[in-house]
């Protein structure tokens, strides 16, 4: 296992995960466990950088996060799942790396610009409102990122100003204290981001219009039943235009062996959309199922799943360790080492 690459990929604890996060991230951490020194950082403290007022409910979430990515496939004997809190190093690494980037750097950031709109868009906030915590993500991320020695990082397009950053952090510590960090590497993700059910290009949380994998049969049949179609398709018998419909959109995902009879009967209105959603609810239920069975399985079994917390914390507090000793030599404070 060590002679594999590291991957350093991680995800705050803000809430159960839903199909954009299966299709989008999960799904190819399932796969790529399999040729990769893989660490997966529930990163709570991040996670408290816009819930610093609900620390409840980031706690909650940090083990509904581990159930779900266990659910998902996460095999604890190839991946190795950790607490960013209970990783002291990151924090210090943080501190440090803090000297080196100036506030208009951190405020050019595109992806936090972007994000700072997006919750000024949802919650009214203002600039002021902008936390320092929330404004150092970067350089927080940037120290996850080198303290487990994560030489690549899945990410989507609108994450690689994240990656930026944190390599001109790493150039800048070496050009200063000499060569002692790995520059990160970013592996890109092809898959689109998902869509969610109201034709939102993102699926997301706050905008009601996500399949969790923790939702019933019955609340995914109701999410179902609310999805979006053709506008244009006024009548059962109408021709429909498949490339505008959420339903037909869920049904390449989950309805895979039979979408070519589903995609030429929309086509030729020879299907309802009451019907097609139907038939999109039982499959989208039946993809879910092996995923709920895995989850019950470790709800039934908490002390497996803290077990699988606290092994993978020690495994990569110690790897933060190691390389925390060549930080503090590079910058002179290993005052008792000598």
């Amino acid at each position: 296992m060590e002679d594999k690459k590291n991957i350093l990929t991680g995800i705050r604890p803000t809430g159960n995960l839903h199909l954009g996060h299966y299709f989008g991230a999960v799904g190819n951490w399932v796969k790529s466990q399999e040729d990769y020194n893989e660490f997966i950082e529930i990163a709570d403290v991040q996670a408290l950088t816009d819930n610093f007022n609900n620390p409840d409910k980031v706690r909650k979430n940090v083990r509904e996060l581990t159930l779900d990515l266990l659910a998902c496939g996460i095999d604890p004997n190839k991946a190795t799942i950790f607490i960013q809190s209970m990783i002291p190093e990151i924090a210090e690494l943080t501190v440090y790396y803090s000297n080196l980037v100036t506030i208009a750097r951190l405020e050019r950031n595109p992806t936090i610009k972007t994000e700072i709109a997006q919750k000024k868009e949802l919650f009214g906030q203002t600039g002021e409102s902008v936390t320092y915590g929330f404004l150092g993500y970067p350089v927080s991320q940037a120290a996850d990122i080198t303290a487990l020695g994560g030489t690549l990082v899945p990410v989507g397009e609108d994450q690689l100003p994240l990656i930026e950053q944190a390599r001109e952090i790493v150039r800048k510590f070496n050009s200063i204290y000499g060569e002692t960090l790995q520059e990160p590497e970013h592996l890109l993700s092809n898959i689109p981001r998902l869509k969610g059910l109201d034709g939102n290009e993102k699926m997301g949380k706050s905008l009601g219009n996500a399949i969790f994998l923790v939702d019933s049969d019955e609340v995914v049949t109701k999410k179902v039943m609310e999805a979006i179609t053709d506008k244009n398709k006024i009548h059962k018998d109408d021709p429909a235009n498949p490339d505008v419909c959420m339903v037909h959109y869920y049904h390449k995902l989950v309805s895979k062996d039979n979408i070519e009879t589903i995609t030429d009967e929309c086509k030729k209105g020879k299907r309802g959309c009451i019907q097609c959603k139907k038939e999109l609810a039982k499959n989208m239920i039946e993809f879910l199922r092996p995923i709920k069975e895995k989850r019950k399985y470790y709800e039934d079994n908490p002390e497996e799943v803290d077990m699988i917390l606290k092994e993978g914390t020690k495994k990569a507090r110690f790897r933060a360790s190691e390389t925390m000793a060549k930080v503090r030599k590079a910058i002179k404070i290993d005052y008792f080492n000598e």
